[in-house]
């Protein structure tokens, strides 16, 4: 029997969920859990609502943090709300501050499957997750640039007017200000993407799809839809043992960081993190990044 947790009712979480039951993931039992008790329990009644015109059966239902004991996956979503005019990296402590809590609670429990960190900024508090749980790195997953990279492929699609499908490229390192696309890897079917569209083009196209969370949140306060479909991907390919690979947030040994690059993910978490051959110019970029991430990680202190 396959069982999610879903920690954290808010836009984020109840996207993932929705996107987790009109997906058709491989789910027998979603549980919710939420500080308020009464609003997991009237989304879980409306999902379920939702059941009677899917094809797969489900229990859903709120839950508390007992519920983790035998679940194959627990998603965080939990979190303080990015607020306008806030960079990812203002929430660091006080969320540092709520996965103490979240983490604690599940550690009282015989939890023994894979954390999958939704909550920003992503790439530190799947660095904590790894920290305050004591899990093997290969059992915590961030969505990390999932989300960046489908942004991505969408940009693309719209200038070339060529499917998503056939486009393959990735935005690698930090889900935020220091990510970067791997242009000098991206293709459309087999053609070297940057013998389709100009230089000038890529870089604006790279432009927007960085500043596009800043975008959606200036316009309607959150970002949802888009990441719940992620974590459908990644549920998916955790739980049908699809060895798939996507652009997860993975914890680095050589600089105790997590960030993405391609990982194969299988029921196991992280099989193996691929190696990138990168430009010069996007090495730099990646260090930056790496940088970045190891001056934000002493918020963990």
């Amino acid at each position: 029997m396959n069982k999610v947790v879903i920690i954290g009712c808010g836009n984020v979480g109840m996207s993932s969920a929705y996107a987790l039951i009109i997906g058709g993931a491989h789910i027998d039992e979603l549980v919710l859990i939420d500080t308020k008790k009464e609003k997991a329990e009237g989304q879980a009644l409306d999902l379920s609502h939702a059941l009677n015109y899917q094809n797969r059966a489900m229990k859903i239902r709120a839950g508390d943090y007992q519920d983790c004991e035998n679940a194959n996956i627990v998603i965080i979503c939990a979190g303080i709300a990015q607020k306008v005019g806030e960079t990812r990296f203002d929430l660091i402590k006080n969320n540092f501050n709520v996965f103490k809590s979240i983490i604690s609670n599940i550690k009282k429990t015989s939890f023994n499957g894979i954390y999958l960190i939704a909550t920003n900024p992503v790439d530190t508090l799947s660095l904590a997750t790894l920290k305050l749980s004591g899990f093997d790195k290969s059992k915590v997953i961030g969505t990390g640039t999932t989300l960046d990279t489908a942004r991505l492929r969408f940009s693309i699609a719209e200038k070339t007017h060529i499917s998503t499908s056939n486009i393959h490229c990735y935005v690698l390192g930090e889900h935020g200000d220091s990510e970067f696309v791997a242009w000098q890897n991206a293709n459309i079917g087999l053609t070297p993407l940057l013998d389709i569209i100009s230089k000038k083009t890529a870089q604006e196209i790279e432009e927007d799809v960085k500043n596009s969370a800043y975008e959606i949140i200036k316009k309607k306060g959150n970002t949802s839809y888009g990441i719940g479909v992620c974590i459908l991907r990644i549920v998916n390919a955790i739980l049908q043992n699809e060895n798939r690979i996507l652009t997860v947030s993975c914890f680095d040994e050589k600089n105790n960081i997590f960030y993405s690059l391609p990982a194969i993910i299988n029921r196991n978490g992280v099989k193996k993190v691929l190696s990138v051959p990168l430009s010069q110019e996007e090495q730099e970029k990646l260090e930056f990044c790496i940088k970045t991430l190891k001056e934000n990680s002493k918020a963990l202190k």
